[in-house]
């Protein structure tokens, strides 16, 4: 495997890790003029980034990245998500509002992985620059390291391709332009032009700007992390939830689908697309069951708060954000296993959002269709549509493999965390939650409850489990395969 290459990828990503860190430094100091006590920490934070930016720099030097092999693709995306959460865990670490390493690298995996998990019990006590860090993070990995790092490559190479498919989410990525660095700009320009629409009009309902621009990159890269400990409840507005609930569902959508319509200036493309139909009916359909159930059962005296209320929660736990407006634990046994069903499905291929993702959805759901017509009439010939063409065998078995594994690390997750004293419903949620890169969850991971009383092991399972979500599994799996294993020791040559 070609290190150097890896090594050379992987300054860059603690580069622009080391640089966030230093542009929340400067705006504090020019913002907020008083000292301020976590400044100092910050700056640690800063030197030691870019000590390990250079010296990844250094072991990768001269190295061509446009040589690298599959395997070296795998190796520097797994990798980069490592190097950004651990030097992202600095600033907690140096100011003293993790106790341990372990804390503060599992609220950085949390952010980077945009699963929105904290070990935080009292967020307004902490300094502006801790929570704009907590900001910057998701918001940095919602569209994705990999790639930011590539739009600002003068050239990705053939690996490219590979590289910024293995940090996609969904079946295939695709291309928006021929050259792949331009795609790559495109995307992050969307996410931009999303989120400064979410500021504005979050500022325009009474919110500070700080907390818009927090609530804003929460919200548009599905991440989550609020700016005080009541979450989003702490504004105590309908006209906020509505705008959030707005900007999550886009947020769950294929961003493919933003570029299409912006460039054709038509809704087109969402309206013709199979999946983010799925998507809206999905939505549509939980929403509607979850709202009557709290309307009916009296948890709201009105149907219309009911449905701000359900619409809000169902976008959060879908979308993967996990914006909290209420106590849902206090909700009737079926609303609670809606939003249970929730942690699983995720937003489309393409999205910020976590989970399984509904194209897969989709299509295991229209196979299983067209098996029963075939067991009701064997002479029947059916197709199976996604998008505009067919899909294979090899893309189905895919998606049904995919499924398969997904559960299977779910729930050896949720029997690892159990060994640590936890009840079912805490393992079970809080597996699920941090593999779908939710971020809530139910049990002693409710809504009023945190990940700062769990074991210090058990945190680092969560954070593994977050790392595997936000990778889709194959990835990460991928570097613990025996084959991944001898072709690093049996085949690493010269640049």
């Amino acid at each position: 495997m070609r290190l150097r290459a890896v090594f050379k990828f992987l300054s860059l990503t603690a580069f622009i890790i080391s640089c966030g860190m230093a542009i929340i430094f400067f705006v504090s100091a020019v913002v907020e003029r008083q000292d301020s006590s976590d400044r100092p920490a910050l700056i640690r934070a800063v030197f030691a980034g870019f000590a390990v930016a250079a010296a990844l720099g250094r072991a990768g030097k001269g190295s061509d990245m446009s040589r690298m092999r599959t395997r070296d693709m795998l190796a520097s995306v797994a990798m980069s998500w490592i190097t950004a959460s651990a030097i992202g865990a600095l600033p907690y670490w140096f100011y003293g509002a993790a106790p341990t390493y372990t804390d503060a690298f599992f609220e950085s995996m949390s952010g980077f992985t945009t699963t929105g998990a904290t070990i935080f019990p009292n967020l307004d006590s902490l300094p502006k620059c801790l929570l704009a860090w907590r900001a910057l993070t998701h918001w940095l990995g919602g569209m994705g390291i990999i790639v930011l790092t590539l739009a600002m490559m003068p050239s990705a190479g053939k690996g490219g391709l590979q590289m910024f498919g293995a940090e996609s989410t969904g079946i295939t990525p695709e291309k928006l332009t021929p050259r792949l660095q331009q795609t790559a700009l495109y995307l992050w320009l969307i996410y931009m032009a999303l989120t400064a629409a979410l500021i504005i009009l979050l500022s325009a309902g009474g919110m500070s700007v700080f907390d818009a621009l927090a609530h804003s990159m929460a919200a548009i890269s599905t991440g989550g992390f609020s700016t005080h400990s009541l979450n989003t409840a702490y504004f105590h507005s309908a006209y906020h939830e509505w705008i959030l609930t707005l900007f999550m569902f886009l947020s769950g959508a294929n961003f493919v689908l933003h570029f299409k319509a912006l460039k054709g200036l038509s809704l087109k493309s969402f309206v013709t697309d199979p999946e983010f139909l799925f998507y809206s009916a999905s939505v549509s359909a939980i929403t509607l069951m979850l709202s009557a159930n709290l309307y009916f059962t009296g948890a709201y005296s009105s149907f219309m708060v009911s449905l701000r209320t359900g619409a809000f929660h169902v976008m959060s736990f879908m979308t993967t954000t996990g914006f909290v407006s209420a106590n849902y634990d206090r909700w009737p046994s079926f609303s609670r296993a809606l939003l249970f069903i929730c942690l699983f499905l995720g937003g489309c291929a393409g999205s910020t959002a976590g989970g399984i993702k509904q194209i897969r959805l989709m299509i295991m759901l229209g196979h299983a269709r067209r098996h029963l017509s075939r067991i009701l009439n064997p002479r029947s010939v059916a197709v199976l549509p996604a998008g505009e063409s067919q899909l294979d065998s090899a893309a189905i078995s895919s998606c049904f493999a995919f499924f398969g594994l997904y559960f299977l690390v779910f729930v050896c997750g949720a029997f690892a965390v159990s060994l640590f004293g936890n009840d079912i419903i805490t393992s079970l949620s809080g597996a699920a939650s941090a593999l779908g890169n939710v971020g809530p969850a139910f049990g002693r991971l409710g809504a009023s409850d945190n990940f700062s009383k769990q074991a210090q092991a058990a945190k680092w399972i969560y954070s593994f489990l977050m790392f595997c979500g936000r990778l889709e599994l194959y990835t990460v799996l991928a570097l613990f395969s025996g084959t991944f294993r001898r072709d690093v020791m049996t085949e690493e040559r010269p640049d």
